[in-house]
């Protein structure tokens, strides 16, 4: 059996690629121009609303209907991910029960464009009854959703970028920026540390870069090192046995005083052989401590070209305990965005 094709899912003319470019680009130009409007909109209600957030004795609450709702199911997260315990109500369902959800000393975040969608009304009367503030995100801010709140958050009323205005495009951005930034505020008003936010992030690419360098160095044998008076032919051998392309050079109390890398073998190749390990090495390099994270270690790395860098004990400064390389980092989800 066959079906028709909708005809909306169909192109209404052949396609032109410069064309399709310049749909996007306008799209995105107009959501540009909107998110600079609504900054320059922000007053005493934003900072009201990030003092409710920060009052709160519960959690955050966030519920939107249709588009409003995947925003809000974005910015329940984001409350979360920034320390803020955070969970998305879907209107619909907070009527058959769901409402339950919310106790006293919660903060309800409600986004509408409308402020008149008429599923959020339960949730804004029930968050009324309990004592719970209410911050509104809406376009109208005579709407009967603002009028019940405690901190009023107006978006600029501006066109979406749908040529019919119709699909809800530039509001639901910019209802997804002022998420964010609410977020961002809360977290910087309570000083909350990298370190916290990765107790938060344990998995993914995030949680690799609060990996301690100390579980992912090589240490050991694994240490290609050699002594000051070491003969470079013996260095090359050490550097091609450990296989990462550099060579730690140690004084006598076991302390880095250089290294030896590959650019070095070429940058000084006329009687490489007739030297020393101390001839040829590069004094104070770059190092890492032993407690530090794979992002410090991953940022030191790419910000200076090179590959490999010596872990130092963090507590015996210059002693050598291990040795990352790039491609160490790079399997952990660590990579730089091509230029």
């Amino acid at each position: 059996m066959f079906h028709k094709v909708d005809p909306l899912l169909k192109p209404a003319r052949p396609l032109d690629r410069a064309a399709l470019l310049t749909h996007g680009r306008d799209v995105l130009a107009i959501e540009a121009a909107a998110l600079a409007t609504l900054a320059g909109s922000l007053d005493e209600s934003f900072a009201r609303a990030v003092e409710l957030l920060l009052a709160t004795t519960g959690r955050v609450i966030v519920s939107g209907m249709g588009k409003s709702g995947h925003i809000a199911r974005k910015m329940a997260a984001t409350f979360a991910a920034t320390g803020l315990p955070a969970f998305f109500v879907h209107p619909g369902e907070a009527a058959h029960g769901d409402l339950g959800m919310i106790t006293p000393g919660d903060v309800l975040v409600a986004l509408s464009n409308s402020g008149a969608t008429p599923e959020m009304l339960p949730i804004i009367d029930h968050a009324r009854r309990l004592g719970c503030p209410i911050i509104a995100l809406s376009a109208q801010r005579r709407s009967p959703m603002m009028q019940a709140a405690s901190a009023c958050l107006t978006l600029p009323a501006l066109r979406e970028a749908c040529p019919a205005n119709i699909s809800p495009t530039t509001s639901t951005t910019l209802m997804l920026a002022l998420g964010d930034a609410l977020a961002i505020a809360a977290m910087r008003a309570r000083d909350v540390s990298r370190e916290q936010l990765g107790a938060l992030h344990p998995g993914g690419s995030i949680g690799a870069r609060f990996l301690p360098v100390a579980k992912l160095m090589h240490g050991g044998e694994r240490l290609p090192l050699v002594a000051p008076a070491t003969p470079m032919q013996d260095v090359i051998l050490t550097m091609t046995e450990k296989s990462f392309g550099i060579a730690g050079v140690i004084d006598a109390a076991g302390l880095l005083v250089g290294t030896v890398t590959d650019g070095d073998l070429r940058r000084r190749i006329d009687g490489l052989l007739d030297r020393t390990a101390e001839q040829v090495m590069t004094r104070a390099p770059k190092t890492v401590p032993s407690d530090c994270y794979a992002q410090d270690a991953f940022e030191i790395l790419t910000g200076n070209r090179i590959t490999a860098l010596f872990v130092i004990d963090a507590r015996m400064p210059g002693r050598p305990v291990g040795l990352v390389h790039v491609h160490d980092l790079n399997r952990l989800g660590l990579t730089v965005a091509a230029d």
